[in-house]
C-alpha cells in the first residue's frame, strides 16, 4: 500500500493504455536473456494496471478437445471390432494386423512429423494433420460397401493412413505446452491434454457401442470424421503463438517466459534452419536419459494399446458382455485413468513447488503408477466380469498416474529440436502400437485365452519401473553437442 506522500508524487508513466502498449512491445520483442532484470519490473507494473490473463488455459482446453477426438478416432475400431470382423469376415489374426496398421504408419511418420513441426510451426502442421485424419475417418465409414475379398487390404490401408496423418499430434501437443506453460505448471498441463485419451474412451465408448448396435458401425466413423473437420477449421482460424496471440497481455507473457516456457519456438526467425549433424542425431538416439525415457514411453503405450484394441473384445468375447455393456464397462477404467492422470500431474507439480528436484517430481508418479498398473494380471484369477472391470479400473488409474512422460520430454528436449525430440519419443513409444495388437492376436489365437495377454501387458509395467530407476539419469534440459 502506498503512503500519502507516494500518492502525491506525479506519475507521468501510469497512463494505462500507453504503458500497456509499451510493456507489450518490451515483452514481445525484447531480449530473452537476463529475464529477472528485464521482465520482473514490467510484470509488476502490468499486474497493478490489469490482472494477468490466463489464455494458456483456453489453449490447453482446445488441445484437450482435439486430443479427445484423436483418441476417439483410434478407439472406433476397437469398439466396432466385433461387428466389423463379423460383417467383413475377418479372423482374429487379420484383426490384429489391422489394429497394428495404425501403429506402423504412426511410428514411421513420427520423425518426419517432428521435423515438420520444427520447420513450419505447430499451428499449421497441427491443423493440417487434424483435417487430414478427419477426412480419412470419413473414408473408413464406406469400407462396408467394398467386396469382402478386398475388405482386409482396404481397411488395413485406411487404418494405416489414419496413423500416418495423426503422427504429428502428440509432438505438437508437447511443443505447444512447452511454449505456453512454465515448468512449474507443465506437469499438470501435459497430464490434462494426455488425459483426453481416457475421456475419449469414457465418453465415446458407450456412445459408439450404442450407435453400432442401433445403426451400424459405419456411423461412428462418420460422426467422428465430421467432428474433426469442424475442429480443424476453428483451430486454423483462431490459434496463434503466445507472443502474438491477441488475448495475451504482457503480464501473462512475462510469467510464462520467465518460468521457463519456450515462448519463441514458433518464431519464424528462430526456427531450426541448419540440418542436424550426425553427431547430434546420434546424441538424440543414444543419450542415456533420452533412451530410458523413450523405453518408458514404449512400455506405457503397450498398456494403452491393449485398452484401445483388445480390451473391448476381451470383455465381449471372453466375459460375455453385450456390445452396449462392453461400451459402458470400457468407460469405467477410462474414467479412472482420467483421475489418475490429473492426480499424477498435480502430484508432480506439487513436488516441484515444495522444492523437490525435477528428478523426484517426475519419476515418483511414473514409478508408483506403473506399479499400480501391473495389477492388471490379477484379472486372470477372478471370474466375475464386473470384478474384472474393477481391477482394470485400478490398473488404468495407475497407468494414468504414470502418464508423466510428456512432461519429462518437454523438460529434457534440447531447445533447438523440441519437435524432433518429441517425435522420436512418441515414435519409439508407439512401436508398442505395432507389437502389442499383433502379439495379443497370436496369443489369443493360439491359446484360446486372454490370460497370456494380460501377463504380457503386466510385464511391461515391471520393465518401465526398472528403466526409470536405473537407466534414466538426472532430468534436466539437455544440450545438443556442437
Amino acid at each position: 500500500m502506498r503512503s500519502q506522500g507516494d500518492r502525491a508524487k506525479p506519475r507521468p508513466h501510469r497512463a494505462g493504455p500507453r504503458i500497456r502498449g509499451e510493456n507489450r512491445v518490451t515483452m514481445t520483442r525484447g531480449p530473452t536473456t537476463g529475464p529477472t532484470a528485464t521482465h520482473a519490473p514490467i510484470a509488476a507494473g502490468v499486474s497493478h494496471a490489469a490482472p494477468r490473463t490466463a489464455v494458456r488455459y483456453s489453449v490447453l482446453a482446445f488441445l484437450f478437445i482435439i486430443t479427445a477426438i484423436n483418441y476417439g478416432d483410434r478407439a472406433t475400431l476397437g469398439i466396432a471390432g466385433s461387428s466389423i470382423s463379423h460383417d467383413l469376415g475377418l479372423s482374429p489374426v487379420m484383426m490384429g494386423y489391422i489394429f497394428s496398421a495404425f501403429g506402423w504408419a504412426y511410428v514411421m511418420n513420427q520423425v518426419p512429423g517432428g521435423w515438420l513441426l520444427d520447420r513450419f510451426g505447430s499451428i499449421r502442421v497441427y491443423g493440417a494433420s487434424l483435417l487430414a485424419w478427419s477426412v480419412c475417418t470419413l473414408f473408413i465409414a464406406g469400407v462396408g460397401h467394398v467386396p469382402h475379398t478386398i475388405a482386409f487390404p482396404v481397411l488395413f490401408v485406411l487404418w494405416a493412413g489414419l496413423g500416418l496423418v495423426e503422427a504429428p499430434t502428440f509432438p505438437a501437443n508437447s511443443r505447444i505446452v512447452s511454449s505456453w506453460f512454465p515448468t512449474a505448471e507443465r506437469g499438470l498441463a501435459t497430464s490434462i491434454f494426455n488425459s483426453a485419451q481416457y475421456v475419449a474412451v469414457a465418453f465415446f465408448a458407450p456412445l459408439m457401442g450404442w450407435i453400432t448396435q442401433q445403426f451400424g458401425w459405419e456411423y461412428i466413423f462418420a460422426v467422428m470424421g465430421i467432428a474433426g473437420v469442424v475442429l480443424a477449421t476453428v483451430w486454423l482460424m483462431r490459434m496463434r503463438p503466445p507472443a502474438t496471440h491477441p488475448g495475451v497481455n504482457a503480464a501473462e507473457l512475462a510469467f510464462i517466459r520467465t518460468g521457463g516456457a519456450l515462448v519463441d519456438i514458433d518464431d519464424r526467425t528462430r526456427r531450426l534452419r541448419r540440418p542436424l549433424t550426425w553427431r547430434q542425431v546420434r546424441f538424440m538416439l543414444t543419450d542415456r536419459t533420452l533412451v530410458g525415457v523413450y523405453g518408458g514411453q514404449y512400455c506405457i503405450t503397450a498398456i494403452l494399446y491393449f485398452f484401445l484394441t483388445w480390451f473391448p473384445l476381451y470383455l465381449h468375447q471372453s466375459r460375455g458382455l453385450s456390445m452396449t455393456q462392453t461400451g459402458l464397462a470400457a468407460s469405467v477404467p477410462a474414467l479412472c485413468g482420467l483421475a489418475g492422470a490429473i492426480s499424477g500431474g498435480a502430484l508432480s507439480d506439487m513436488l516441484l513447488r515444495r522444492g523437490q528436484s525435477e528428478n523426484v517430481a517426475r519419476k515418483t508418479p511414473y514409478v508408483v503408477g506403473m506399479a499400480i498398473a501391473s495389477t492388471i494380471c490379477l484379472c486372470n484369477f477372478v471370474q466375475s466380469a464386473w470384478v474384472i472391470v474393477l481391477i482394470m479400473s485400478f490398473a488404468f488409474f495407475g497407468k494414468g498416474v504414470a502418464a508423466i512422460g510428456w512432461a519429462v520430454i518437454s523438460d529434457i528436449a534440447p531447445r533447438e529440436t523440441p519437435g524432433l525430440a518429441a517425435g522420436i519419443f512418441n515414435g519409439i513409444g508407439n512401436i508398442a502400437g505395432i507389437v502389442t495388437p499383433i502379439v495379443i492376436g497370436y496369443i489369443v489365437a493360439i491359446t484360446k485365452s486372454y490370460n497370456g495377454a494380460l501377463l504380457f501387458v503386466a510385464g511391461h509395467c515391471v520393465v518401465a519401473i526398472l528403466l526409470y530407476l536405473f537407466v534414466v539419469g538426472k532430468i534436466r534440459r539437455l544440450s545438443l553437442p556442437v
